[in-house]
């Protein structure tokens, strides 16, 4: 029982919180669920099957156009928001088959490039939008109830995070997690202990994809209109911050990453976008204060946030 309280009290916070917020701050609740939805994926990815993705941004654009162009040509908008994650997936499948060979950096490159040719694809697309962007995305309906204010939005941001955790935790209390959990430890010994290496480290990499796209159709209905600077390369590289720095292969390491780097983004915002700061102050700002991250969370805390104080409360109850 008491192992439970910690996620009873999230669920209360999450629950209780957004009515009291301003609408500023509710956008930034938002946008946070929306981005622990996309972490927890790819800290799966990171952390089980020893994968870095820099274009995990890449499905993310995949579920919102999904879910933007079907609504747009008159597709309920229920059925956008649930092929975003199918599509986004069935996605990953096709492109993980050949990336999914590589290793190392040569895998983090070929997931960038993806995600470069993505965009050249949605900005001289017309079927898209093409650089200007999909307009007229109407907003979500479910069972009747259209969701038209920001606390709707922020609620359903969060059930889409408490979804991603949930199969998550099912995915690696499962026979296939302890074969994930052999694949962590050693590649070569889990082959050799019958792990399909290949298969499951393509399912996950399936899986990670699908909470993107996921995130990516609730952002489509949120916002109401795409265009391909939503999703820059920026993007990714922040998810995979808010893996590291959270903890890789920790559920919610995914969250407490992604919650510390969305509020250093909004800090660095607020900074870049003083008077007398150029237009680029932020973007470089951005770069600067994630590599210092980066240095400063492996020097010192090489496993993550959650996983030291998991390990620092061990400690002390010694």
């Amino acid at each position: 029982m008491r192992r439970h309280l910690p996620v009873a009290a999230a669920v209360a916070l999450v629950l209780a919180l957004p009515p009291l917020l301003s609408s500023s701050h509710l956008a930034v609740f938002t946008l946070l669920g929306l981005a622990a939805t996309v972490t927890v994926g790819l800290s799966l990815l990171m952390g089980y099957a020893g994968q870095v993705s820099l274009g995990q941004a890449s499905f993310y654009a995949i579920g919102a156009y999904t879910a933007g162009l079907l609504s747009v040509h008159g597709a309920p908008t229920l059925a956008g928001l649930a092929a975003a994650p199918v599509v986004a997936a069935l996605s990953a499948t096709v492109v993980g088959v050949s990336l999914l060979r590589l290793r190392g950096h040569h895998l983090a490159f070929a997931t960038l490039a993806t995600q470069l040719i993505l965009l050249s694809l949605l900005a001289r697309g017309e079927w898209a939008g093409g650089a200007i962007g999909l307009q007229g995305i109407p907003r979500l309906s479910i069972g009747g109830y259209e969701l038209a204010g920001d606390l709707g939005y922020a609620y359903l941001a969060w059930a889409a995070l408490g979804l991603a955790v949930l199969v998550t935790a099912n995915v690696m209390a499962s026979r296939p997690g302890r074969g994930l959990r052999a694949l962590a430890t050693s590649e070569v010994a889990a082959a050799a202990s019958g792990v399909p290496v290949g298969r499951y480290r393509l399912a996950v990499f399936a899986l990670s994809a699908a909470f993107a796209g996921l995130a990516g159709g609730v952002y489509a209905f949120y916002l109401g209109y795409l265009a391909p600077g939503s999703f820059p390369i920026l993007l990714s590289i922040e998810y995979v911050v808010m893996a590291v720095v959270g903890g890789m292969g920790t559920v919610w390491g995914a969250v407490a990453g992604a919650t510390a780097i969305m509020l250093l983004v909004q800090l660095l915002t607020t900074i870049g976008t003083q008077p007398g700061m150029p237009s680029y102050a932020p973007s470089v700002l951005s770069y600067a204060v994630y590599a210092v991250v980066l240095v400063l969370v492996v020097l010192f805390l090489p496993r993550g946030i959650v996983p030291a104080a998991r390990d620092a409360r061990i400690r002390l109850r010694r």
